[in-house]
């Protein structure tokens, strides 16, 4: 990765996938003069759709949830620029995707200061053609070797020693392709030891329980299994 810095302002990026001036790259505006916008999504902030000739790309700033969030809506404590979130989301997704994990790969990020606190953004990525497990079970079920994938996937994550915070259905993606992604690393680390590999799995068995219960998702508890084989196939 590539940095800029500034008294106020550091930006890594990776010049080999940035096609844009990285200043200006996390600007929705810039992308919309440039004819490059395809598109967002609304959650807790609003994610921009980006085309480009190199990739298509999602462009994210980082807001706070819950109650603080209702006060401090997108203002972080700035305790070095190698602690931002931004900076630690980028380091995980170059990590996993060095190590062979399918996740979106990391392009640009950049911390700005405002006092005793910083704000962020991050651009990755984006998987063409996917959806997450939850749209995908919602019109049909999927294969035991499709399942067992997925814990190959997980699997491949814990070996790297990343703890995925928010391991749930909405954060594993199909491409057009058949292929697995894990997205979301906000908040997530790599650790050492093992129980909170299992505390990984637990929250995606309740995420898929949960579903079940919403949505009516086309999902059994054999689906189960056939992950937790994949999962443990190496062993």
């Amino acid at each position: 990765m590539q940095v800029i810095s500034s008294t106020n302002t550091r930006i890594w990026f990776d010049e080999a996938l940035l096609d844009a001036e990285p200043e200006r790259s996390f600007d929705p505006q810039y992308w919309q003069q440039r004819g490059a916008m395809s598109g967002q999504a609304r959650g807790r902030g609003t994610t921009y759709f980006i085309e480009t000739p190199v990739l298509p790309m999602a462009l994210r700033h980082y807001w706070r949830g819950g109650l603080l969030g209702k006060l401090i809506r997108d203002q972080y404590i700035f305790t070095g620029w190698d602690n931002t979130r931004c900076a630690q989301e980028l380091q995980l997704l170059q990590l996993l995707a060095e190590g062979g994990v399918r996740v979106p790969r990391p392009v640009a990020a950049r911390a700005v200061r405002c006092g005793v606190g910083y704000r962020a953004d991050i651009l990755t990525e984006k998987v063409p053609g996917a959806q997450d497990l939850v749209a995908v079970l919602q019109l049909r079920a999927m294969a035991p070797a499709e399942w067992a994938e997925v814990g190959q996937l997980i699997r491949q994550m814990h070996d790297l020693g990343v703890c995925h915070t928010d391991l749930n259905i909405h954060n594993i993606l199909l491409d057009n392709q058949g292929q697995c992604w894990l997205i979301d690393f906000d908040k997530c680390s790599q650790r050492k030891g093992e129980a909170w590999k299992q505390q990984n799995l637990d929250r995606l068995l309740r995420s898929l329980r949960k579903e079940l219960q919403r949505f009516s998702i086309l999902w059994v508890e054999d689906d189960w299994e056939a992950l937790m084989a994949g999962y443990r196939h190496n062993e």
